[in-house]
């Protein structure tokens, strides 16, 4: 059984919907405080508010991730509110779907910022207040996009996950001396807001590509996070734990017997 994360200071990027709301409101349950970030109030509010009314503990800040000061605000914010900052979730990211003959650089230049620059600038921000802590952890969102498989239209979304893990692998080594470490999930198809706005043939094929033969939920994932940042994972840096129900695993459909 893992030690309780109970009092612990969250910070969660992305966090107004999908899994990094889902992620916001496990850590909240297991008694954290947790300060989410993102772009729309409106979805903000309403998540934090979700998180008040069971009784948890959580705030929101307005963020884009692209700009450092706004996310330097909500670094502070989080410190401000809850006394430190323990726990750094850099799950900020966007995927639109263009195919690389009608990609420009403007389109990849977009994911890029968000998706690495946005993860950049979080890592750094809270980098003097995780070493503050006596738990530091940074746990990264990326995707088996990229760093193990492909999808056509994807392939800047994909370089965006796989840079992701590049630079934690350094970032590893770097503050390995701090006490802080740093880890990414990489998720398969997780059944988000997102997810359920694609053609219901797409979602019928993904469920027929994975072994478990479902989505996998924004649960899943935080599960995941929770122990990544647990005392009990506090020899764990600079690895990646795919969640996915085994969707890499089959070479082809006719492996799925």
């Amino acid at each position: 059984m893992l030690a309780p994360l109970s009092g612990r200071s969250v910070l969660i990027t992305g966090a107004s919907k999908g899994i990094g709301k889902g992620v916001a409101n496990v850590f909240a349950e297991k008694g954290c405080k947790v300060l989410l970030a993102a772009r729309n109030e409106a979805l903000l509010s309403e998540a934090v508010s979700s998180i008040r009314a069971g009784g948890g503990t959580a705030d929101y800040c307005c963020t884009d991730v692209t700009d450092a000061q706004a996310v330097q605000a909500a670094v502070d914010q989080a410190v401000q509110r809850f006394g430190g900052l323990d726990i750094l979730c850099c799950n900020a990211g966007i995927f639109p779907n263009t195919r690389l003959k009608k990609m420009t650089a403007k389109d990849w230049d977009t994911v890029m910022d968000v998706n690495v620059k946005g993860m950049f600038h979080a890592v750094k921000s809270a980098l003097p207040p995780l070493e503050k802590s006596d738990q530091g952890r940074i746990i990264l969102t990326s995707s088996i996009t990229g760093p193990i498989t492909g999808y056509p239209g994807w392939s800047h979304y994909g370089a965006s996950k796989a840079a992701m893990l590049g630079f934690m692998r350094t970032a590893a080594i770097e503050l390995a001396s701090t006490g802080i470490t740093i880890n990414a999930i990489l998720p398969g198809n997780i059944a988000t807001e997102g997810m359920t706005e694609l053609a219901e043939e797409y979602m019928a094929t993904m469920k027929a590509s994975i072994p478990m033969q479902k989505l996998g939920s924004t649960d899943d994932i935080a599960y995941a996070a929770l122990f990544l940042a647990s005392r009990e994972a506090g020899f764990i840096t600079g690895q990646t734990l795919v969640v996915d129900g085994g969707q890499v695993l089959p070479e082809s459909l006719e492996a799925m017997g």
